[in-house]
């Protein structure tokens, strides 16, 4: 990796301690570590934060999804944040696909980072998620009764495509975040949505800080604990793919066993298998219909039962 200018950036021991510890954790096997730095105080303080902890073992990338007029001049400033800091930056320019453009836009971001990652040998892509997050995700779904596999945390080590993704800030705060980036006098990008009470996320932000009855960091941990509880039934579910699902040249045919919650998981399978992309509720009133021997249509797919068999396949074309 080219080398590094090695200037302070004034970092609590503390906190640099906590980071570092962190990135040991998670160890992604050596190489040199990726940072996706969007220019916003939370990625600009893993920047600081790795600049001190792994200096020249890491590269950053900054996405331009092109969505925002903005985006092009918070790019230019975390390339220019690496340059004073001889750090190794590339600019991902992407095109984000018509849809659900949150959704379209993250799936455009991962898949750049993950041909960058590639390109340059890097071992890993660190993202700057942190408690903070966590929380609010985790009462946002549970103010929309999401089930578990909704209310799951991101966890530590993630991975999307065969890009290992690292999140070393989970037990960090904002605030102490910010606080890192003030102490080294940098200037970061204000995106002023994060601002903008239109937002449910925002207003969950607001809500939060309100309230100093609620421990922020706790409820990251419940996220995790959630986390460790839906891989679980990710695991179970795999094993009644296995052992009660079966294709046929119609489609898809599935006769179960397992609880709901695993049953959830199998039909939404099944249903992106056919070209379907419901949302959790959906795919648990089409469970309902099936156990009571009725069957729906959802998504494109034509959802049947046969003496306790369920039969799935994409629905025929209208004339």
């Amino acid at each position: 990796m080219p080398g590094w200018s090695g200037g302070s950036t004034a970092i609590d021991a503390q906190r640099l301690g906590r980071f570092r510890a962190a990135l040991a954790r998670l160890d992604p096997g050596g190489g040199p570590l990726g940072l996706a730095v969007s220019g916003g105080p939370d990625s600009m303080a893993m920047l600081l934060l790795a600049q001190e902890a792994i200096p020249g073992g890491f590269a950053v990338a900054t996405v331009d999804h092109g969505l925002r007029a903005e985006a092009a001049d918070e790019c230019a400033l975390v390339a220019a944040a690496c340059a004073e800091r001889s750090v190794p930056c590339a600019v991902l320019r992407v095109i984000v696909q018509p849809g659900n453009v949150q959704q379209q836009a993250r799936r455009a971001r991962y898949a750049a980072l993950a041909k960058w990652a590639r390109a340059n040998g890097l071992a890993a892509v660190a993202t700057a998620h942190h408690a903070d997050d966590q929380a609010e995700t985790l009462l946002l779904r549970l103010n929309r009764g999401s089930g578990l596999t909704g209310l799951a945390g991101v966890r530590e080590r993630g991975a999307f495509g065969d890009l290992t993704l690292l999140r070393p800030l989970l037990g960090f705060r904002r605030a102490e975040l910010a606080e890192v980036v003030a102490a080294a006098g940098l200037a970061v990008a204000h995106d002023p949505s994060n601002a903008d009470p239109r937002y449910d996320r925002v207003r969950m932000r607001q809500a939060l800080a309100g309230c100093d009855w609620l421990d922020t960091a706790a409820l990251a941990r419940s996220a995790a604990h959630l986390a460790d509880g839906a891989e679980a039934l990710g695991w179970a579910a795999a094993r009644e793919w296995d052992e009660r699902v079966a294709r046929d040249v119609g489609g898809v045919t599935y006769r179960p066993q397992a609880p709901r919650a695993v049953m959830l998981l199998v039909v939404g399978r099944i249903m992106g298998e056919l070209g379907g992309e419901p949302r959790g509720g959906e795919v648990a009133r089409l469970i309902a219909a099936l156990e009571r021997g009725e069957g729906g249509t959802l998504g494109g797919v034509l959802a049947t039962v046969e003496a306790g068999l369920w039969r799935f396949r994409a629905e025929p074309p209208r004339r």
